[in-house]
């Protein structure tokens, strides 16, 4: 069953979904700072399309969102954290004149919604995003939800690889793989506070089948520090 056979519609944010989002945010990471107003201001303001809501209809709850940028992807280092990648949650590092990456800096469903197909839908409205701009890739950290449990008999890059292979399943990685993704790398401290990861998070994916990297231009590495 589809997110839409549920009565659910994937739009892009606006101004008064801000609340929405906010609680959504504390239903997901209840051991986090949610998202401010501030923060999803900005992110409207720089890059408009590339923010989703998804709505269930009859009620307008917000039961998920996913929020991204455009990076050119040579500015930074694959070690980043999600905070330098993002520039502290704010989006003021958008790129779109350089940038060929779509950089997922968020994907969340209510936790009471989850397995209905709203996290699909929520992707796929930002895979159509990318293939509309021409982008070549989206890129994102996925945070290793589930590594806590493991953290003793293995390390994170074996519990990366054990995901991959489908021994382990991972409440945010084995659904990303699911959606087309691949593994470039395992990383720590990617959110240094996060009682599920640990700080780990894999460093993940997905090619844009319609653009190939030979045709796009290319250019120096310019460091941003």
């Amino acid at each position: 069953m589809t997110a839409g056979d549920r009565g659910v519609l994937v739009r892009n944010t606006r101004p008064y979904d801000f609340d929405g989002i906010i609680d959504l945010t504390r239903e997901v990471y209840r051991d986090s700072p949610p998202w401010n107003r501030a923060q999803l201001a900005s992110h409207l303001d720089v890059f408009p399309a590339g923010q989703f809501v998804a709505i269930e209809r009859g009620t307008d709850a917000i039961v998920g969102m996913s929020a991204s940028l455009i990076v050119l992807w040579d500015d930074y280092e694959i070690t980043d954290s999600w905070r330098d990648f993002t520039d502290s949650g704010m989006f003021t590092n958008h790129d779109p004149l350089n940038g060929r990456t779509l950089y997922g800096a968020e994907v969340m469903v209510l936790p009471t919604r989850r397995r209905l197909g709203i996290g699909k839908e929520l992707y796929a409205a930002r895979r159509s995003l990318v293939e509309r701009l021409g982008l070549l890739r989206i890129r994102a950290g996925a945070r290793l939800r589930g590594y806590h449990r493991y953290a003793e008999r293995m390390t994170a890059g074996e519990y990366g690889a054990a995901v991959a292979r489908g021994d382990i399943d991972d409440p945010t990685l084995t659904f990303q793989l699911k959606q087309g993704f691949s593994i470039l790398a395992v990383i720590s401290g990617y959110l240094r506070h996060d009682p599920e990861s640990l700080g780990w998070a894999a460093i993940i994916e997905w090619l844009n089948p319609r653009v190939s990297p030979l045709d796009l231009p290319t250019r120096p590495r310019q460091s941003r520090r």
